[in-house]
């Protein structure tokens, strides 16, 4: 297994609406599984992410992400809702997806 780096987390990282999180497609990529496995996470468990845990960007934000960011182009005509992980919501995230590597990403974002 492929260790994760600090570095390597701390690069996911952006600041949208004043607060440090990372997009739901590198929460994937950095924890080894499929996008669709981690918005089935959270809508199977929504009790688990109150406010502050994450929240959907909305057109403009995810505009934004497309034009500034390269590894976003690919989502400029997906019509999915992106969602963004604060440092709690990855925390309750690897707690759901008990994965080994779910856990060493989330210990690495500290």
């Amino acid at each position: 297994m492929q260790v994760i780096k600090q570095d390597q987390v701390q690069e996911k990282i952006i600041i949208i609406r004043n607060q440090k999180v990372i997009v739901d497609t590198d929460v994937a990529e950095l924890y080894g599984v499929e996008t669709k496995r981690i918005n089935e996470a959270v809508k199977n468990n929504t009790e688990k992410f109150p406010k502050g845990y994450l929240f959907s960007l909305n057109k403009q934000e995810k505009d934004e992400l497309v034009e500034n960011f390269d590894r976003f182009r690919k989502l400029k005509h997906s019509s999915a809702s992106l969602k963004v992980f604060t440092e709690k919501g990855l925390y309750m995230l690897a707690t759901i997806l008990k994965s080994p590597k779910a856990v060493e990403t989330t210990l690495a974002s500290i």
